[in-house]
């Protein structure tokens, strides 16, 4: 009676067992979560810096906007009169800021900001002079064209704005220069990026005929002096 062959017998393996430390040398489970872990921090500075700069850009479109509107608002001031040119008043002034605050409120000027109006305008010599400024906001930024009374004599002011593009008055009639200065406070202070502070300027040449001799305050109001 033949007996059938029996299985081979398998050799016992040589290798030890494994340590911790090869087992953890040798896994791969975790490789896309340490792989991730090393790159989030990277993808969050790349993200809030995108976050940062789009704030900003909005920001410096906002208050572009808001000089545009004073300067234009300005224009437009004066008491329609149909046998004298229109006077401007204290009040009126004062209006004009207030529009621009609601306008703006979620930009905080009257904190964090400065509204400079200037009536650019000739002076006898032929010359150009800030016949008047207000202002409007906590900032302690002054215009970067000169104060009321600059240019009252003789022709060495040149006008307002950047150098060699100044805008000029024509006789007779007056500019409202408008200058808005705002303080930018980062969304994410821990990124450094070189973001200042915003400063717009826009000008508006008066709409009607205007009384550009002075500032009239019949209404005994408070001006918005620039201090």
């Amino acid at each position: 009676m033949n007996k059938s062959p029996s299985a081979p017998v398998q050799p016992a393996s040589n290798r030890a067992p494994l340590s911790l430390r090869q087992k953890l040398l040798r896994c791969q489970s975790g490789i896309a979560l340490t792989e991730f872990a090393m790159a989030f921090p990277i993808l969050m500075i790349l993200a809030t810096s995108g976050l940062e700069l789009t704030n900003y850009a909005l920001t410096v479109k906002r208050v572009g906007e808001l000089a545009m509107m004073v300067s234009d608002n300005a224009s437009r001031m004066g008491s329609q009169s149909a046998i004298n040119n229109k006077p401007v008043s204290e009040a009126e002034i004062n209006d004009v800021f207030v529009g621009a605050d609601l306008q703006a409120s979620g930009l905080n000027i009257e904190q964090k900001g400065k509204i400079v109006l200037s009536s650019l305008q000739t002076n006898a010599d032929g010359g150009q002079t800030i016949k008047w400024q207000r202002c409007f906001g906590g900032d302690a930024y002054h215009s970067a064209y000169g104060s009321e009374g600059t240019g009252a004599t003789g022709t060495s002011f040149t006008g307002m704005g950047p150098t060699g593009q100044e805008i000029r008055a024509a006789t007779g009639t007056a500019v409202m220069v408008v200058e808005v200065h705002y303080t930018y406070n980062r969304l994410m202070p821990i990124i450094s990026l070189p973001l200042r502070d915003i400063t717009e300027f826009s000008a508006y040449n008066v709409r009607d005929s205007r009384d550009i001799t002075q500032v009239y305050n019949s209404e005994n109001v408070t001006p918005s002096t620039c201090t």
